[in-house]
């Protein structure tokens, strides 16, 4: 089987059928797998060495998120494209300003802690030029901002998109750590300014944090967007 693009030490808890998904995932948001490709349960098992149940339920999370159309055939790729990409993040956006406006009638102290530890986290993935642990930090930043307002609907929005949304930040920080390294101290000084303006629990701050983060994002989506496709294909060129 070819290397594997999602971090296998993140799925010591997963099912099988979870293993797969994550795997598919990532080939097809990273365009290994392109557009229009046709799965088959057979060769999928076979490649991955399982049943044909864990294949079946890994297609049926991958329909559900949209990557893949469920046919008598098989399972048809749709893809993914910027147009998914700028849409995850506009959810982001709206989640986390709403957010925001509860975390400014809260008591936030153990927030700001614990923010502070994942930020601490992010350094030092930097200084080892983890980019798998940089991309998991990064993810557990903006949830761990998410749950302490404790919202359960919220936490529903933010779970269905966390999948697709955690495969595009794992291939864009590999691509940024191989050839944008020396950008990620601005990437911090962005973090930090969450934090500042959590524990200020000033609005504008808020704001303007949030701006700084996610216009950042939408100017650089398209080069992310080639370079961890590139990255990928990459990886398959290699072996």
């Amino acid at each position: 089987m070819k290397e594997l693009l999602y971090p296998t030490k993140w799925l010591s808890k997963a099912s099988a059928g979870d293993r797969v998904a994550c795997e598919l995932r990532m080939q097809i948001i990273s365009g290994l797998i392109e557009s229009g490709t046709i799965l088959s349960e057979n060769k999928l098992a076979a490649d991955f060495n399982v049943s044909r149940s864990p294949i079946r339920e890994a297609l049926k999370t991958l329909a559900s998120e949209n990557l893949i159309r469920l046919e008598r055939m098989g399972a048809v790729v749709i893809g993914f494209t910027m147009k998914e990409i700028v849409e995850i993040y506009d959810v982001r956006l709206l989640i986390e300003t709403f957010v925001y406006e509860r975390l400014v009638k809260l008591d936030n102290s153990s927030l700001v802690k614990e923010l502070n530890k994942i930020l601490e986290m992010m350094n030092i993935a930097i200084k080892y030029h983890d980019a798998d642990e940089f991309a998991y930090q990064d993810v557990l930043f903006h949830e761990t901002i998410i749950r302490a307002i404790d919202h359960s609907y919220i936490m529903m929005i933010w779970n269905n998109a966390k999948p697709v949304m955690e495969a595009f930040i794992l291939l864009a920080m590999r691509a940024r750590f191989e050839e944008k390294y020396d950008d990620f101290p601005r990437i911090i000084e962005n973090h930090q300014l969450y934090i500042d303006a959590i524990e200020a629990k000033n609005r504008d701050l808020m704001i303007l944090s949030l701006h700084q983060n996610f216009d950042d994002v939408q100017v650089k989506v398209e080069d992310l967007w080639r370079s961890q496709q590139m990255l990928a294909k990459g990886v398959v060129q290699e072996q």
